[in-house]
């Protein structure tokens, strides 16, 4: 097994952290969702949904979810939709707007 210097993982190295799906411009509606889990600073397991673009993974709020969901009771044939976030933590909305 060929062995690497640091300097040649860490040149290599990208990063998986999570995104949100609101840093997306637009969101397709077939997007295949997967289920995952984390873990809080209390050591406490907790599961969030992810869609992934291009390799790069993108929470799912359950906010966006339920929105969606109204939205297409309304309108089934959408294709696409785009999240605009406000706030942050606790305060943190998303507003699901159909394009």
């Amino acid at each position: 097994m060929e062995q690497k210097t640091l300097k040649e993982e860490a040149t290599t190295y990208e990063s998986h952290s999570i995104g949100n799906i609101a840093d997306l411009p637009k969101v397709s509606t077939e997007l295949k969702v997967e289920e995952r889990e984390g873990t809080n600073d209390e050591g406490k397991v907790f599961g969030y949904k992810v869609v992934m673009v291009d390799g790069q993974g993108y929470r799912v709020p359950v906010s966006v979810l339920k929105s969606l969901k109204a939205i297409l009771d309304d309108k089934p044939n959408l294709e696409f939709f785009k999240v605009k976030k406000t706030g942050q933590g606790l305060a943190t909305e998303y507003t699901v707007i159909p394009l």
